[in-house]
């Protein structure tokens, strides 16, 4: 047995049996030797204090979306604490298993929060996460769109994680997350940039003003992306490093005018 296997196995053990080797830890062991990704097995991942179900196999969230979904938080809290604001209202777009949008909803009271999401199977899984960080009903709804299909209203803030791998680079993606995790949360057409050209073309139209975009992103994509935000006349943006140093997402203010 390798180390890693071995770690993992220890991790599970910890994380759902409490450290007894039962009949069902068994079972989840098996598949771990099977080579099913630990965080299946388990079954949920830690994201900003809520716990993620991932009973429907979405994307698992990554840390470097954490790391700027929590500079997002820290603004909207900033925002709300200056401008006394009573609500908030944010869109999480391509929102897969609902981190970020269930984040933002249990870190900051004030916010009305849309899930939007294109895979049918994936809205309940946003409804599972939700109720299990005990989300107010009426503090979120759940639409089924592509991109903004569906969407109506405007927002104050909308956080965008869209896929974008180029279909190119799928030979450099590790073989386990080709095999277990959705391709379409994954992969934005030959150059990775597919569905981010339509969500900024898009996204202003959604904003109030002094609205702000989040969106995630992919190092190698930086200088197409900012070709973009000239061609779609965006005024005022920044791009940040994630927690590694790589450039990794985009902050696009609108002014009030």
């Amino acid at each position: 047995m390798d180390d890693q296997l071995q770690k993992e196995i220890c991790w599970l053990l910890e994380e759902k049996y409490e450290g007894k080797l039962t009949p069902e830890a068994q079972k989840d062991i098996a598949r771990l030797e099977r080579g099913e990704h630990i965080d299946y097995v388990i079954g949920w991942v830690d994201f900003l204090e809520c716990a993620i179900d991932l009973s429907f196999k979405p994307l698992i969230p990554r840390p470097e979306t954490e790391y700027w979904t929590q500079k997002a938080i820290e603004e909207m809290q900033q925002r709300c604490a200056i401008g006394n604001w009573k609500s908030v209202k944010i869109l999480d777009i391509f929102a897969g298993s609902g981190c970020v949008g269930v984040a933002v909803a249990k870190h900051i009271p004030q916010a009305a929060v849309d899930f939007a999401e294109k895979d049918g199977k994936l809205l309940e899984q946003i409804r599972i996460n939700a109720q299990l960080n005990s989300i107010a009903p009426d503090q979120y709804q759940i639409i089924q769109s592509d991109v903004f299909s569906n969407i109506i209203g405007k927002y104050d803030f909308i956080l965008a994680n869209p896929p974008y791998i180029p279909i190119t680079r799928k030979g450099s993606v590790q073989e386990s997350v080709l095999r277990q995790e959705p391709r379409e949360a994954l992969f934005g057409g030959r150059d990775g940039l597919e569905y981010i050209r339509v969500f900024l073309e898009e996204a202003k139209k959604f904003l109030n003003p002094n609205g702000v975009i989040y969106m995630e992103f992919d190092e190698p994509e930086k200088e197409k992306i900012e070709e973009i935000l000239k061609q779609c006349a965006y005024a005022d943006w920044q791009f940040s490093k994630d927690q590694y140093h790589r450039w990794r997402f985009l902050h696009i203010f609108i002014s009030s005018k």
